[in-house]
């Protein structure tokens, strides 16, 4: 059966840092799967997909990846030579003179990814030690030519790949566009390796196509991905940020906060209006990255984050995690060190008897042994040891809620928590309840979330230019729309082979003199009033006060092109219950104390049916955890809505 997108089957393949989630979508029905991470990313991803899939003919599949994020945190990039005007090769370095943390001297900037001995004004020679070029003139986002005249001399002469900074960004600030060319550098190597070996495979295996997601929350091509690599950051966590939107707008929640726990890490990131935030510029591991990205915001407490007790006797949970192999202790993989699934384990709201993803059966004793190790130096037993590790983890994440909340002037009280990854729904209702939250989302499939919301993400290029008006110039505003417009639509006909569906304009203004922008939707129908008022008013939002009577400027103009996506929500099958709710009651710890918890099938729960905690609802990839006092009734959906009013 072929649809109307084209594709008969639509694979979607999230690589985790512990499990590789799979989706499967052919029109009528939904599959999911889950298999071990590896080490070489794409032996999970074909092997997970190869599980789903039987005839590759008229097959997509669409891949979220963490390849460029994992380059950049082992720093295994490629060896980065910086060509740039004479004077300005030390910027890498000098940056914007500001601190990481301002009274913490013990706390550094990277090291630059292009060593000193690297940057030049001149062309270099042949004998450049080096794999690729980074050209970084500093006023080509005005004038790209002459970078480009150079990054072909280079390619040509000297024989080496070069990128110039105008095809990775055209907006001001040199350092800025420098960092992120440099980054786009470093990365293209091994994830051009990696995309172009996968597409291959996945070309002779499973599909006929492969696109990669972006940290924009769209799809481009695998070929792209592999040339603008710093575009693919965040290429796994933005798409459950995409799934989390779907399921608040349908669900009638104006505003939820994702909240994405992992094995590793946890994600977190604010939706309004059924769209993500988005942010042109963020710091991954300290290094500026200028390309537009989900504004997601990561800590690293997931459900392999292992315990610990530090030099002051104090219990500490993360960043380090177990990982895949060897896992927390309960995995029986080789792990000795205590992990929050570990402690999940104990205090009952996981179960040895029930298999996790890939049908893994926990060891219950393991888990308290390796509780009891690192308790005895806090003189606590395995029990209380596991308590205090779920107690510090989700103090981790409740900072993590606040910071793209209530540090950005909105209260987490009035959004949904829809929570999803293999271990967002044991802590999403005692996180909700101390965060003032009323209402929890936990989708169906929420193990594999992510991976579905590579299926509901759209393909979607962008492009900006620096363009510095006053807003009374309005009609060269529109000029400058039109233009943009007229060539990211020729670039997206080229890239996906189809019209794009909507093209969205924004703007970044700020008034004169200020160092940073504000960014609006802009509609090339209103007039300079109407754009500088919805200014006023964001501005007022964002930071607390506005100028009405300053002078404003437009700085940078932003166009995106979108297409369609696999997969909506309202293509899919309602819940129909498929197998007995009840599964007795379990002995759990809450607060300290021995209580029951009833134990319930998610697959055999009737849509209506209401839960009182405590509560845990399981399926085959991850576990709903009903906070003491706490209401969860099915969605038609499937979703369960836990209510803590």
């Amino acid at each position: 059966m072929q649809r109307s997108d084209g594709w008969s089957v639509t694979l979607g393949v999230d690589v985790g840092g512990t499990f590789t989630d799979i989706v499967r979508w052919d029109g009528r029905r939904l599959s999911v799967g889950k298999t071990s991470s590896t080490d070489d990313q794409s032996e999970a991803v074909l092997l997970g997909a190869g599980r789903l899939v039987r005839d590759q003919k008229d097959a997509l599949l669409v891949h979220g990846t963490t390849v460029a994020t994992n380059a950049l945190l082992e720093r295994a990039g490629s060896r980065v030579a910086l060509v740039t005007d004479p004077g300005f090769e030390d910027l890498i370095e000098i940056g914007r003179q500001d601190r990481p943390s301002l009274y913490d001297h013990d706390v550094l900037r990277p090291e630059p990814l292009v060593p000193r001995a690297r940057r030049m004004s001149t062309v270099p020679g042949s004998d450049l030690d080096a794999d690729i070029v980074a050209v970084v003139l500093i006023d080509s986002y005005r004038e790209p030519r002459g970078e480009r005249d150079l990054v072909g001399h280079i390619t040509d002469a000297v024989g080496m790949p070069a990128i110039a900074s105008a095809d990775v960004s055209r907006e001001f600030r040199e350092y800025e566009r420098l960092s992120t060319t440099v980054l786009t550098a470093y990365l293209q190597p091994i994830v051009s390796r990696y995309l172009q070996r996968l597409e291959r495979e996945v070309a002779a295996t499973v599909a006929d196509r492969l696109l990669v997601m972006a940290s924009n929350g769209g799809l481009i091509p695998a070929q792209q991905a592999a040339t603008n690599a710093a575009a693919i950051l965040l290429s796994g966590p933005a798409g459950g940020v995409m799934a989390a939107a779907a399921y608040g707008e349908a669900l009638g929640h104006g505003t939820v906060i994702s909240f994405d726990m992992g094995g590793t890490s946890t994600d977190v990131c604010r939706v309004t209006g059924g769209a993500p935030e988005v942010t042109y510029e963020r710091q991954i591991e300290g290094y500026v990255c200028r390309l537009p990205s989900v504004a997601i915001h990561t800590v690293g407490a997931g459900g392999g984050s292992v315990g610990w007790v530090d030099s002051g006797g104090a219990l500490r949970v993360g960043p380090r995690s177990a990982g895949a192999i060897p896992g927390p202790a309960s995995y029986q993989r080789g792990g000795t060190e205590p992990a929050v699934t570990d402690a999940d384990l104990v205090v009952g709201r996981l179960s040895p008897d029930l298999p996790l993803a890939d049908g893994l059966y926990l060891d219950r004793s393991a888990a308290e042994s390796a509780l009891a190790s690192v308790g005895a130096r806090v003189g606590l037993g395995p029990a209380e040891t596991a308590a205090g590790m779920i107690q510090v983890v989700e103090t981790h994440m409740d900072r993590a809620i606040r910071r793209v909340s209530v540090e950005e002037g909105f209260d987490p009280a009035g959004a949904a928590l829809v929570a999803f990854g293999g271990a967002g729904g044991m802590h999403a209702s005692p996180l909700a309840r101390r965060l003032g939250m009323g209402t929890v989302l936990v989708p169906p499939h929420a193990g594999v979330l992510s991976a579905l919301g590579l299926l509901l993400s759209p393909p979607r290029l962008d492009t900006a230019r620096t363009v510095f008006v006053d807003p009374d110039e309005i009609e060269r505003l529109r000029r400058t729309a039109a233009e943009m417009e007229t060539q990211i639509t020729d670039d997206f006909r080229a890239a996906v082979g189809t019209d794009p569906d909507r093209i969205l304009h924004v703007v970044d203004l700020r008034y004169s003199g200020q160092a940073h922008e504000t960014s609006i939707p802009f509609d090339r129908g209103e007039d300079a009033a109407g754009l500088t008022s919805r200014f006023h008013a964001a501005h007022r939002v964002r930071n607390g006060f506005d100028r009405p009577d300053d002078q404003v400027e437009v700085v940078t103009m932003r166009v995106s092109a979108i297409g369609r996506p696999a997969l909506r929500l309202s293509d899919l099958p309602g819940h129909v219950p498929s197998a007995d709710p009840s599964l007795g009651v379990r002995p759990v710890i809450i607060d300290g104390e021995e209580d029951e918890a009833g134990v319930w099938a998610r697959a055999g729960l009737q849509p209506g049916v209401e839960l009182t905690g405590p509560a845990i609802v399981v399926d085959g990839h991850s576990t709903t955890w009903v906070d003491r006092g706490a209401r969860a009734q099915v969605h038609d959906s499937g979703t369960l809505v836990i209510d803590h009013g």
